[in-house]
């Protein structure tokens, strides 16, 4: 997730991307870090078949620099158009 100017960026893993997102946008947890920085916009996820594989890759992808999580967006969704409302047509 991101946030307006798409300066900050957020890595998370969660089993329920909807309700995750939900919580990011409404800041529903007011003292986290996507509440601090208005990271409301989602601009990449990856489903994977078991939650130790996620967790792995979320690992390596906060490892990761900041070029780096840039270049991953960007091989999704080149525009970081908010992917957030079409999920929610699924």
């Amino acid at each position: 997730m991101t946030n307006k100017r798409h300066t900050v960026l957020y890595v998370g893993v969660t089993s329920n991307l909807l309700a995750r997102c939900y919580d990011h946008i409404n800041k529903t947890y007011p003292d986290s870090f996507t509440a601090k920085y208005n990271c409301n916009k989602l601009v990449y996820y990856c489903f994977y078949p078991h939650i130790e594989e996620a967790i792995a890759v979320e690992k390596a992808v906060k490892g990761g620099n900041r070029k780096a999580k840039m270049a991953l967006v960007n091989s999704m969704n080149p525009d970081w158009n908010d992917l957030y409302p079409a999920l929610l047509d699924e």
